[in-house]
């Protein structure tokens, strides 16, 4: 968990696994779990978390990353330090040729 004090995210294969594990395991530290309505409110409110002085982290795969992008420039554009996990999916996905 290196640190991280606070996770937002909504489930998405194959990065639900992480948001599950970050349900069970902040809580024993002290730490925050929120799952989220959608990939844009995990973002912000993982943002707001680092404002408010968190260590946060956020979860997601490849269309949920391209969900996050307004937040990704946001952050860059402030400044703002926050993890996000990207899962990769294997195989025939969102974006690759299934022949």
């Amino acid at each position: 968990m290196a640190g991280c004090r606070f996770f937002a995210g909504y489930p998405i294969t194959p990065a639900s696994e992480i948001t599950e594990l970050m349900a069970r395991m902040l809580p024993r530290v002290g730490g925050i779990f929120l799952q989220m309505e959608d990939e844009i409110a995990s973002i912000c409110a993982a943002l707001g978390a680092v404002w408010g002085g968190f260590k946060a982290c956020t979860a997601t795969s490849g269309p949920g990353f391209t969900l996050k992008q307004e937040g990704i420039g946001w952050a860059a554009e402030t400044d703002t330090p926050i993890v996000i996990i990207d899962v990769m999916r294997g195989g025939p996905a969102t974006g690759q040729p299934t022949s």
